[in-house]
């Protein structure tokens, strides 16, 4: 079993545990292999028991793993390890993800999600055509392993906290089965709207939620035993995230208030109207104001990632996020109202966000004090203390982290070298353990990956970027190598100098790691627009299809490059995908001089498409002023300076980037004779559904790059700047 001592000791002792479990290290890397490391999500706690449980994703078939607590031996000893199995044996690269993965109140079952949600024609997608069809439905399993049981359609599973009972949501409507019958799943509440948020009251009674109607929502509160439905406190706004108070007497939730919705691409750094916090007796129905954001920085809403934005947690408080010093934080305040107290003080970014059973503790990762990494910290629910970090630093990042039933804390975990995997941490003294045993590839080599470096660059407006830089391992000094800039998508989206904590951007290291290994200098950049640098970072002035600021952040790494003693100018590359498709798009319709050539996955061409695919009403002569700005920040406005050849890859079922995006382009670029390489994966959506198109992808991409500026001579180049 491997183990280790202090996070500084992960590599060295997962490779250990890789030669002694047989998987003999290659010296080379491949990306078939990088692609098949397993990738862990969705990390919950048992209630009781101590064991936690995660989603694991391997070359494409996707099960629910559990890890249960077992004596500890060696520096162990008297501590209660843990051991994984696999609860679920699907196998199959068939699309069909695992989420939303949960335990039941007495811990011996998990509730899970299978499959995608339906677009707006109510057609769930099926990448790998299967023709027995594909549904998004809930299922549960015996902890203890066993033959997964579907509930119904639908997603969202919520386990009674006081019975077998489970509620989700299908098509907008709730639904419950109660898992000690063999009763079918049946709709539970007979309302309006599109039902979120769900809520159950501690003693399992009574379940809240949030309906939302278009314009605006309301809270919802249905009485099982009566079958009454109530909604509390019904106004004009928008009310949303419900949760009980822990004697079940009262609601809490999130008001904001009702605005016409901002135009995509206009900076969110205030709000009209605050928004506020909301308490209501649950019995009687009234309900008052206890809380309201001031005006400014933070009076608009901006989240964290967690199950809820809001926690009733103990000594009668309320912990939520607010970003009122321009960095996303959590406060709490007295349920009966007050000032609120900040627990996560500083320049740094909250993310992943959970509570102790016992309420009295929040627990959640933050790029504090390590800026380009994620690191766990705890603070009590009532400021009362200093957050404090959980473990020795590692020098990696670590996310989803939750406390088990016996006080332990589980997490994801990777470092720069080892991907993401669960890990165990004990924190009183930062002692680890990382489940990985027998999980790694055959062939995967984490002495054959490099560490990135964080560089700050300069945009061409002068604004600093971050950026993280990967250098061959064989570069030697005078030499001149051809260079790659990656753009990952979003835009709300930060890369790390780790391996990545979400499934697209975990393959785009692993890629940006194999074009390291192949002799690329790569150039991952953090553009205005991106996450974890505050408010005016993410909120930047003219981006996107406000003015399209961000191309400054692509010349300037254009640039940077250009200028660095082991770049041949001569030969730097582009790609990314999404809103990273987008901007490689723009560094080659309006910099072809510059950037030799690019790979464009499934990007924005034209932005007033790219926003109807959000928003289906949206007209251009709505307002034209707006829409001709638009059109100037896309790249089919100056596609008429597009001399690179590029290679676009999208899939014809693209929910997030119409289809029409690439076909438009591709049309337009043929038109002016711009050599251009194409791969299609008919019935794929945006995020890649099938690991063998992951794998696809990316092997057109290097075979692309390879071809076009590993041996493309410098006089052909000289020549296409001559055009």
């Amino acid at each position: 079993m491997t183990r280790i001592t202090r996070f500084a000791g992960t590599v060295a002792a997962l490779a250990c545990s890789a030669t002694l479990s047989g998987q003999n290290a290659a010296p080379s890397l491949s990306i078939d292999t990088l692609l098949a490391t397993p990738f862990p999500t969705d990390l919950v706690a048992a209630p009781a028991g101590g064991a936690f449980a995660w989603v694991s994703s391997h070359s494409g078939a996707h099960n629910i793993l559990i890890a249960d607590p077992v004596p500890g031996t060696g520096p162990f000893a008297g501590r209660s390890d843990r051991r994984w199995r696999a609860v679920t044996t699907y196998t199959g690269d068939d699309g069909l993800w695992i989420t939303d993965l949960n335990f039941t109140s007495d811990a011996q079952t998990l509730v899970y999600v299978r499959g995608d949600g339906a677009n707006r024609q109510g057609e769930s997608p099926n990448p790998a055509q299967l023709q027995d069809g594909t549904e998004q439905a809930v299922f549960a399993v015996p902890a203890a392993g066993g033959a997964p049981k579907k509930l119904g359609v639908g997603n969202g599973p919520v386990p009674s906290p006081r019975s077998s009972r489970v509620a989700w949501v299908s098509r907008g409507q709730i639904w419950s089965v109660d898992l000690a019958t063999t009763e079918p799943g049946a709709r539970l509440v007979n309302a309006r709207g599109g039902a979120a948020g769900l809520a159950w009251s501690p003693d399992g009674s009574m379940l809240a939620f949030s309906s939302n109607r278009g314009t605006h929502s309301y809270i919802g509160v249905f009485t099982l035993a009566t079958r009454e439905l109530r909604y509390i406190d019904p106004s004009l706004d928008r009310d949303t995230n419900p949760v009980w108070s822990l004697d079940g007497s009262r609601l809490a939730w999130i008001r904001q208030f009702a605005a016409p919705r901002p135009r995509m691409f206009s900076p969110r750094r205030e709000a009209d109207e605050p928004w506020s916090l909301r308490v209501a007796d649950v019995t009687s129905g009234q309900a008052k104001q206890v809380w309201k954001a001031d005006p400014g920085y933070g009076s608009a809403f901006q989240g964290v990632v967690s199950d809820s934005q809001l926690y009733w947690a103990a000594g009668d408080r309320l912990v939520f996020p607010w970003e009122k010093d321009g960095w996303v934080h959590l406060y709490s305040v007295p349920a009966t109202g007050g000032t609120a107290a900040l627990l996560t003080p500083g320049n740094f970014e909250v993310e992943y966000v959970n509570i102790a059973l016992d309420r009295t503790r929040m627990i959640y990762n933050s790029n504090q004090d390590d800026i380009d990494r994620r690191h766990i910290w705890t603070v009590a629910v009532d400021g009362s203390s200093k957050p404090v970090g959980n473990a020795t630093r590692s020098n990696g990042s670590e996310w989803q982290p939750v406390f088990t039933s016996d006080g332990l804390i589980a997490a994801l975990h990777a470092d720069a070298l080892m991907p993401p995997h669960a890990m165990l941490i004990w924190p009183q003294d930062g002692h680890a353990h990382s489940l990985l045993d027998n999980m790694l590839p055959a062939g995967f080599d984490p002495a054959a990956l490099v560490t990135p470096q964080s560089v700050t660059i300069t945009a061409t407006d002068g604004l600093p970027i971050p950026t993280q830089l990967f250098l061959p391992k064989n570069l030697t000094a005078g030499e001149r190598r051809p260079a790659i800039i990656f753009f990952h998508g979003g835009s709300r989206r930060q890369m790390l100098t780790t391996w990545h904590y979400n499934y697209y951007y975990r393959n785009a290291y692993a890629m940006n790691q194999w074009l390291a290994s192949q002799g690329y200098i790569v150039l991952s950049v953090n553009y205005r627009s991106g996450i974890g640098y505050g408010l005016e970072f993410r909120e930047a002035l003219n981006y996107g299809a406000s003015g399209g600021a961000e191309f400054n952040d692509v010349m300037g790494a254009g640039l940077y490059l250009k200028g660095r003693a082991d770049v041949d100018p001569a030969r730097i590359g582009l790609w990314g995908g999404s809103y990273g498709g987008y901007l490689t798009a723009m560094g080659l319709s309006r910099a072809s001089d510059l950037f030799a050539a690019g790979v464009d996955f499934h990007g924005v061409h034209d932005w007033n498409q790219g926003i109807r695919t959000f928003i289906p009403e949206y007209n251009v002569l709505d307002d034209p002023d707006f829409s001709r700005r638009a059109f100037a920040s896309s790249p089919m406005a100056t596609v008429d300076g597009w001399k690179s050849p590029v290679l676009l890859i999208h899939g014809d079922d693209d929910r997030n980037v119409s289809y029409i995006e690439s076909i438009n382009l591709i049309t337009a670029l043929r038109k002016r004779n711009v050599d251009v390489e194409q791969l299609v994966f008919p019935d794929e959506v945006h995020d890649f559904l099938r690991h063998q198109n992951w794998v696809r992808g990316y092997k057109a991409a290097a075979d692309f790059f390879n071809r076009r500026l590993k041996t493309q001579a410098r006089s052909t180049r000289n020549q296409n700047r001559q055009e």
